[in-house]
């Protein structure tokens, strides 16, 4: 029968292990189940009528993805297994095509009052680290901005996609979802306690996404410090 000083151990491994392949069960290539890509929402401090998105993949490879998708990359960049073959210069490549700003506006909109409003994508200067910005110009001060966000969905529709705006507002783009206003000026205040409504439903969201990350990092933790303890017992004099 084990001691009961190597069960705990035991059962920390255990369960390491089975996330573990929990998440590399995954094919390699299908990142919607991965780090999720993000986008920041921010206002012009001079120009009232513009909203700045900043949009960062969750992965270099899917830099490498989209680019095949777009007809920029060759198709067998993407192996037979579902996994990609990233080179640092996928990034380059995609950065400085028109079929990506374009890509870009198609799946990343901007509205207010009703109206579209125009969006220009600056050059990236390190798409893969800072990733690209594009700012939308609306007929007028925006208040409130209806923000659609699609990037990615046309590969695959579980990718997901976790915004962030002005005075902390948070929101996850994904399947059924890809619509939501948001309060960038100032609004009635009805519409501001309706978005700050939003807070606890998207907070949970957020937290389903990262929280197995969190749990498997907990877990490598206390298993390291199992083993420290075991070593500083072995080590001591009798």
């Amino acid at each position: 029968m084990p001691s009961t000083a190597l069960w705990p151990r035991r059962v920390v491994i255990s369960v390491a292990f089975t996330l573990t392949l929990l998440a590399t069960a995954v094919p390699a290539g299908a990142h919607p189940y991965g780090y999720p890509q993000t986008v920041t929402i921010a206002t012009d401090a001079d120009r009232h009528e513009v909203v700045h998105l900043t949009w960062k993949p969750g992965g270099v490879d899917e830099l490498t993805l989209l680019g095949v998708h777009l007809g920029l990359l060759p198709q067998d960049r993407v192996l037979l297994d579902g996994a990609i073959s990233f080179q640092a210069s996928d990034a380059t490549v995609l950065a400085s095509s028109a079929p990506f700003a374009t890509y870009l506006l198609k799946q990343m909109t901007v509205s207010s009052d009703g109206h579209a409003c125009a969006g220009t994508v600056e050059p990236p200067r390190d798409l893969a680290g800072s990733g690209v910005d594009v700012d939308y110009t609306c007929p007028g001060p925006v208040g409130k901005a209806g923000i659609e966000v699609r990037m990615l969905s046309d590969l695959d529709p579980a990718y997901q996609t976790v915004a962030t705006g002005p005075q902390g507002q948070r929101q996850v783009y994904g399947p059924g979802r890809y619509a939501h206003d948001w309060v960038l000026g100032d609004v009635p205040a009805a519409g501001e306690a309706s978005a700050a409504d939003h807070g606890p439903a998207t907070a949970w969201k957020v937290a389903r996404s990262v929280g197995p990350l969190l749990l498997l990092a907990a877990v490598v933790a206390l298993l390291r410090r199992q083993i420290r303890r075991r070593r500083v017992a072995h080590a001591r004099p009798s």
